[in-house]
């Protein structure tokens, strides 16, 4: 604007002589043109004021405030909005919006740093319908608290969601965590207004390590966010957050009722029913491990894919052996990633029937009790016989075994051990 000012009386002297030339139309539009391409100099783009996160008690579901500058309060001639950029944890990214107002909504993992940042934009008459964004930007980091045991957060923190109808998450308690203590899981979804605590624990050993959610439903295809922390007599643990899709956790019950039938073309034709649960079938996919003994005795192993829950295939005669079972999965169409069932027990052309195992009678207490007491009687008796030799030993030659046993035992056994006793023979000399 000084610019023209300074030139603007040298542009009216030139007026008369472009006019006599025919050249003013082309100096208009030089003119016209410099004038429109002019930067907006009188107006500064400063960034937001007052930037700050405010936690509502969500498990890192933070609400983002800030507020406009103070130099572009009366601006009411153009459009202003905000450049928001903030650092996913979940994603290790950096994720950039642009909104009209002045807060938002984002997740972060409070076990990491929370950091923001937010930019001015001015589009509109004041600049020329020029979008302008601002040089400068207002940050936030905010450090997340050094509070709790170092390295006693849980890990491994895995969900099966068993047919899409329970779901059970456990974790690890880590190796520094005090025998004292007592963990807590509390989870928050975008249908809860505040963060709420596990409906059921699942124990081992009289420790939490789990949470089953039976009859407490959490939605499909929606983020649903998980801490783990806990006390001791130590004092706090270090909280641990998760987070996941439900869907993505799937893992059907195994296939049952497989059928095998033969055909007159030497087809055999195997089929199973879909597993109970509320999904569709066409998510359902389907892995078959096919076992087969040849005529000649040689074994061979396939695993085929299936779409659909029936088979069809070959087999050149009678002898040979077929041995099938089956497991599923959600397929990629339906769920991010899925997990495999169990196999369905195996089923076999032509049927083989299981031998069972001998089993011996076992032996009953009187039985028991009748071996022991003949033990402890002979074990009694060579001891006895034993003891009889040695005291011979030291005895008068003329003194008899038989004469000492009377004092041992009752006189029902007296005849028996002297029998014993005597057919021994006892040698008193020593070769050298």
């Amino acid at each position: 604007m000084i610019f023209f000012l300074q030139f603007f009386p040298l542009f009216v002297r030139f007026l008369p002589m472009a006019n006599r030339s025919g050249a003013l139309p082309l100096l208009m539009l030089i003119f016209l043109t410099w004038r429109g391409g002019m930067p907006c100099c009188a107006i500064t783009v400063d960034p937001p004021e007052d930037l700050a996160v405010l936690d509502s008690g969500r498990l890192g579901r933070l609400e983002i405030v800030w507020r406009l500058p103070s130099s572009l309060m009366n601006m009411t001639k153009c459009q202003l909005q905000y450049q928001l950029e903030y650092f996913n944890a979940y994603k290790n990214k950096w994720e950039v919006l642009r909104t009209l107002s002045t807060t938002y909504s984002a997740q972060f993992d409070l076990s990491k740093d929370v950091q923001v940042k937010v930019f001015t934009i001015l589009n509109g008459e004041c600049t020329n319908n020029k979008m302008i964004k601002s040089k400068d930007y207002s940050e936030l980091l905010v450090k997340p608290p050094n509070t709790g045991i170092w390295d006693t957060e849980a890990t491994d923190f895995t969900c099966m969601y068993h047919n899409m109808e329970n779901l059970e998450c456990i974790w690890t308690s880590s190796q520094r965590t005090p025998a004292s203590a007592q963990q807590n899981l509390f989870f928050w979804h975008r249908l809860l207004e505040q963060a709420v605590e596990c409906p059921s624990y699942i124990f081992s050993g009289g420790v939490r390590k789990g949470c089953n959610f039976t009859g407490k439903p959490l939605p499909e295809f929606s983020d649903i966010y998980f801490c783990v922390n806990g006390s001791s007599s130590e004092g706090p643990l270090k909280p641990a957050y998760f987070s996941l899709q439900i869907q993505n956790h799937v893992k059907a019950a195994a296939p049952d009722k497989l059928n095998l039938q033969t055909r007159p073309d030497r087809h055999l034709e195997i089929s199973w029913e879909n597993p109970a649960g509320k999904f569709s079938v066409d998510c359902l996919e389907w892995e078959v491990r096919h076992h087969h003994v040849g005529a000649d005795g040689t074994i061979l192993s396939k695993q085929i894919h299936a779409r659909n829950p029936s088979l069809t295939l070959t087999f050149n005669n009678s002898s040979e052996i077929n041995c099938f079972k089956v497991r599923s999965r959600l397929n990629s169409y339906c769920v991010d990633k899925s997990i495999w069932s169990d196999w369905s027990p195996e089923t076999c052309h032509p049927e083989m029937k299981n031998i069972e195992p001998t089993v011996e009678p076992e032996m009953t207490l009187v039985s028991v009790y009748i071996y022991i007491a003949v033990a402890i009687v002979a074990i009694l008796m060579v001891s006895l016989c034993v003891w009889a030799a040695i005291n011979m030993k030291k005895s008068k030659p003329g003194k008899k075994v038989d004469s000492l046993l009377p004092k041992l035992i009752p006189k029902t056994l007296t005849l028996g051990v002297s029998k014993i006793c005597s057919s021994k023979k006892i040698t008193t000399d020593v070769m050298v």
